[in-house]
Protein backbone atom coordinates (compact mmCIF):
# COMPACT_ATOMS: atom_id res chain seq x y z
CA UNK A 1 0.00 0.00 0.00
CA UNK A 2 1.31 3.41 -0.98
CA UNK A 3 2.39 5.69 1.86
CA UNK A 4 0.26 8.81 2.40
CA UNK A 5 1.77 12.22 3.01
CA UNK A 6 -0.15 15.29 4.10
CA UNK A 7 1.47 18.52 2.92
CA UNK A 8 0.37 21.64 4.83
CA UNK A 9 1.33 25.04 3.42
CA UNK A 10 -0.55 28.31 2.91
CA UNK A 11 1.27 28.89 -0.41
CA UNK A 12 -0.54 27.14 -3.27
CA UNK A 13 2.59 27.06 -5.44
CA UNK A 14 4.50 25.24 -2.68
CA UNK A 15 1.67 22.70 -2.41
CA UNK A 16 1.62 22.09 -6.17
CA UNK A 17 5.42 21.83 -6.37
CA UNK A 18 5.65 19.43 -3.43
CA UNK A 19 2.85 17.26 -4.83
CA UNK A 20 4.65 17.10 -8.20
CA UNK A 21 7.86 16.00 -6.51
CA UNK A 22 6.29 13.38 -4.22
CA UNK A 23 3.28 12.31 -6.29
CA UNK A 24 5.14 9.71 -8.34
CA UNK A 25 6.07 7.69 -5.26
CA UNK A 26 3.48 8.59 -2.64
CA UNK A 27 -0.21 9.38 -2.21
CA UNK A 28 -0.18 13.11 -1.44
CA UNK A 29 -2.95 15.01 0.36
CA UNK A 30 -2.91 18.80 0.55
CA UNK A 31 -4.07 21.32 3.15
CA UNK A 32 -3.77 25.11 2.94
CA UNK A 33 -3.98 25.76 6.69
CA UNK A 34 -3.44 24.20 10.08
CA UNK A 35 -7.19 24.07 10.61
CA UNK A 36 -7.72 22.17 7.33
CA UNK A 37 -4.90 19.79 8.23
CA UNK A 38 -6.45 18.96 11.60
CA UNK A 39 -9.81 18.23 9.93
CA UNK A 40 -8.18 15.92 7.39
CA UNK A 41 -6.27 14.11 10.11
CA UNK A 42 -9.55 13.20 11.80
CA UNK A 43 -10.85 11.43 8.68
CA UNK A 44 -7.76 10.33 6.74
CA UNK A 45 -4.98 7.85 7.45
CA UNK A 46 -1.65 9.64 7.03
CA UNK A 47 1.87 8.22 7.35
CA UNK A 48 3.85 11.48 7.35
CA UNK A 49 3.16 15.22 7.51
CA UNK A 50 5.17 17.98 5.84
CA UNK A 51 4.20 21.07 7.81
CA UNK A 52 5.04 24.69 7.02
CA UNK A 53 5.93 26.74 10.10
CA UNK A 54 4.88 30.21 8.92
CA UNK A 55 1.14 30.27 8.20
CA UNK A 56 -1.58 32.81 9.10
CA UNK A 57 -4.16 32.13 11.84
CA UNK A 58 -2.56 28.90 13.13
CA UNK A 59 1.15 28.43 12.43
CA UNK A 60 2.85 25.06 12.08
CA UNK A 61 4.02 24.94 15.69
CA UNK A 62 0.46 25.55 16.95
CA UNK A 63 -0.87 22.95 14.52
CA UNK A 64 1.67 20.42 15.80
CA UNK A 65 0.74 21.23 19.42
CA UNK A 66 -2.96 20.66 18.61
CA UNK A 67 -2.08 17.33 16.98
CA UNK A 68 -0.31 16.31 20.19
CA UNK A 69 -3.29 17.47 22.30
CA UNK A 70 -5.58 15.30 20.14
CA UNK A 71 -3.23 12.28 20.39
CA UNK A 72 -2.47 12.36 16.65
CA UNK A 73 0.84 10.55 16.44
CA UNK A 74 2.15 11.04 12.90
CA UNK A 75 5.79 11.88 12.11
CA UNK A 76 6.24 15.53 11.11
CA UNK A 77 8.92 17.12 8.96
CA UNK A 78 8.73 20.89 9.23
CA UNK A 79 9.24 23.06 6.16
CA UNK A 80 10.47 26.56 6.84
CA UNK A 81 11.54 29.59 4.88
CA UNK A 82 12.40 31.17 8.19
CA UNK A 83 16.03 31.47 9.10
CA UNK A 84 15.13 31.57 12.76
CA UNK A 85 16.92 28.90 14.73
CA UNK A 86 14.28 29.24 17.45
CA UNK A 87 11.54 28.02 15.08
CA UNK A 88 13.48 24.91 14.17
CA UNK A 89 14.51 24.23 17.77
CA UNK A 90 10.90 24.61 18.94
CA UNK A 91 9.74 22.16 16.28
CA UNK A 92 12.39 19.60 17.18
CA UNK A 93 11.71 19.95 20.93
CA UNK A 94 8.03 19.22 20.27
CA UNK A 95 8.99 15.99 18.56
CA UNK A 96 9.37 16.78 14.86
CA UNK A 97 11.46 14.12 13.15
CA UNK A 98 13.23 16.53 10.82
CA UNK A 99 13.04 19.89 9.07
CA UNK A 100 13.80 21.21 5.62
CA UNK A 101 14.59 24.81 4.71
CA UNK A 102 12.65 26.29 1.77
CA UNK A 103 13.33 26.54 -1.05
CA UNK A 104 14.54 22.95 -1.14
CA UNK A 105 15.90 20.74 -3.87
CA UNK A 106 13.53 17.95 -4.97
CA UNK A 107 16.22 15.33 -4.31
CA UNK A 108 16.66 16.54 -0.74
CA UNK A 109 12.91 16.35 -0.06
CA UNK A 110 12.70 12.83 -1.52
CA UNK A 111 15.73 11.75 0.50
CA UNK A 112 14.35 13.04 3.83
CA UNK A 113 10.93 11.48 3.22
CA UNK A 114 12.44 8.12 2.20
CA UNK A 115 14.71 8.19 5.25
CA UNK A 116 11.70 8.66 7.54
CA UNK A 117 9.84 5.76 5.94
CA UNK A 118 12.88 3.50 6.39
CA UNK A 119 12.57 3.80 10.19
Amino acid sequence: MQKRILVVDDDTMNLVRTKMILGKSYNVLLAESGEEALKKLKSERVDLILLDIEMPNMNGIETFERMKDNKIEVPVIFLTASGYKEDVLSALKLGAVNYLKKPFYPEELLKRVAKEFEK
